[in-house]
């Protein structure tokens, strides 16, 4: 499987440049992790497929839906996209790599990991403060236009907002220098995160069954119905930070009410 890999990754190497592995090889990967994992989420609103599972009872209108991918679309292409060309040079100079051999597992799952906690702590405050009066108004009210979110929704923002939390998803690479196969893979985890979180679904194959701390899609819901104000569940992945400094007790208690009903409603039967 490695030496599988290495091949595919020496045939890249021959045939693409650096520059084009890195900003238009980033975009791509980014494009194709976020709209394959995000599209089915729309069929499956759409459809009425697994409604048992859908966290909302409310759904989002065909036309709802098309101005987000719209929009998604004019964002990705004349924002991120610009972002991955300009800021190639600081990944280099921060010690980013695409040459063989390419890094151990051990060595790609330690950054990742630190990639993880470090977004974490960086995304809670910017995301707090983002829910204040005047920034919420004229910024973060843009993402919270979808009070029922699907997948495609995590990345539906305005521009300053990309901007600024996009900055948590970089920090970590740009501290570590990481190989860029590296930065792939922490790419197609961040987006496959925060789609489902954005899914609107909670499945009994979802993450935050089996992960312990991990946010998810019921998490991020309950931040997406609330008033800006009392939302709380500002957290990326995991939630250690929402708990450190309470800004998750009204979720928490929602869901131990949820417990006791679900017991009730079972010694009754």
């Amino acid at each position: 499987m490695a030496s599988m890999i290495e091949s595919a990754w020496a045939f890249l190497l021959a045939n693409f440049s650096d520059f084009q592995l890195t900003s238009l090889g980033g975009f791509i990967v980014h494009e194709s992790a976020f709209f394959l994992s995000g599209i089915p989420f729309i069929l499956f609103e759409r459809a009425g497929w697994f409604g048992k599972y859908k966290i909302q009872k409310k759904t989002n209108t065909p036309e709802a839906q098309q101005k987000c991918i719209t929009r998604l679309l004019m964002f990705h292409f004349c924002v991120n996209l610009p972002i991955l060309i300009v800021t190639y040079p600081l990944f280099k100079f921060m010690g980013m790599r695409s040459t063989l051999p390419l890094p151990s597992w051990k060595v790609v799952s330690t950054q990742v990991l630190f990639y993880f906690i470090l977004e974490d702590f960086v995304f809670y405050w910017g995301h707090r403060v983002l829910h204040t009066k005047w920034l919420y108004k004229h910024v973060h009210s843009v993402h919270h236009e979808y009070a029922t979110p699907f997948g495609l929704t995590s990345e539906y923002a305005h521009p300053a907002e990309i901007l600024f939390l996009g900055f948590a998803t970089v920090i970590g690479p740009a501290i570590t220098g990481p190989h860029l196969i590296t930065l792939y893979l922490w790419i197609s985890l961040r987006i496959l995160e925060t789609v489902e979180a954005h899914s609107g679904y909670h499945f009994p194959w979802s993450p935050s069954n089996f992960l312990p701390l991990y946010g998810g899609s019921d998490f991020h819901d309950y931040h997406h119905r609330l008033l800006y104000t009392k939302s709380g569940n500002y957290s990326s992945t995991f939630v250690y930070m929402d708990w450190l400094f309470g800004t998750d007790k009204g979720y928490r208690k929602l869901k131990m009410l949820k417990e006791q009903e679900c017991k009730a409603e079972g010694k009754a039967m």
